[in-house]
Formats: C-alpha cells, sequence, structure tokens
C-alpha cells in the first residue's frame, strides 16, 4: 500500500516545535532558501535574523523561541524554513526508540494519534525510502 505524509501527520502549526532555547543549524541550502523567502539581501537576513558563530550559522531565539515564530500566525518563514524544521517531528530516531516515539506524539498535535507505534512506524520508513529529506 502507498501512503501519504498525512496518513501518519498534518502540521498544526502550533509553534510547540518552535519554542526552547536552542535553535536548528542551517546549511548553504536552509540559508538561500531563506533569503529567496524573505526577499531580502543575504546581509541583511544575517543581520536581523540569524546568530553566526565561526562556521554555525543557526536562527535568533526571542523570548524563548525562534525568532520566525508568531504566535497569531506559526512560522514567519514558514516555506523558506530549514529542512530540519520540515522533518520535524518525524525524525528517524523514532524508527529505533519507542519512548522518542511517546515524548514526540504527546507533544504533538499533528502525530496521527489513532496508528500504533509499529503501523506509525511502517509507514515512516515508507516515506524515508521514497524520498531523500522527509519534509512536512
Amino acid at each position: 500500500m502507498k501512503y501519504s505524509l498525512s496518513d501518519i501527520f498534518v502540521c498544526a502549526r502550533c509553534g510547540y516545535c518552535c519554542q526552547g532555547e536552542t535553535t536548528v543549524s542551517l546549511d548553504e541550502d536552509d540559508r538561500q532558501r531563506m533569503v529567496d523567502d524573505l526577499g531580502m539581501d543575504l546581509d541583511a537576513v544575517r543581520e536581523k535574523y540569524w546568530r553566526v558563530t565561526g562556521n554555525i550559522v543557526q536562527m535568533k531565539i526571542v523570548d524563548g523561541h525562534c525568532i520566525f515564530y508568531d504566535e497569531n500566525t506559526g512560522c514567519m518563514v514558514h516555506k523558506g524554513r530549514p529542512w530540519r524544521c520540515g522533518q520535524w517531528p518525524l525524525h528517524p530516531s523514532i524508527l529505533t526508540d519507542r519512548n522518542n516515539f511517546a515524548t514526540i506524539r504527546d507533544s504533538c498535535p499533528g502525530i496521527n494519534k489513532e496508528l500504533s507505534y509499529e503501523e506509525f512506524c511502517l509507514i515512516l520508513q515508507q516515506l524515508i525510502d521514497e524520498t531523500d529529506r522527509l519534509k512536512c
């Protein structure tokens, strides 16, 4: 049977995954996608939105959440978000750690809670096998 992402996850854009004092690192493709989505000059995006430490580029944190998170509208750069943000919460570690799955399922309203762990993993593995970088 062929499955689709919506069989296991539909993003509720609740912003839970955008909260915290840390953020993801941005690879070169992430940075370019973000610059393109924002329609701003690279230097302006770097100054306004990124924390750069040596070769590590991350999004800034403001008031305990990602700088791009707005409580009324969600992610302000959703189409240009980093691939790791697009992957969340379907991290491959779910496939080998039932406890990790349970924690993520409990915190994310977009996870299909009607599926067993085994059913969820079967579908997730198929989706991962079909694409290089699963993006939600």
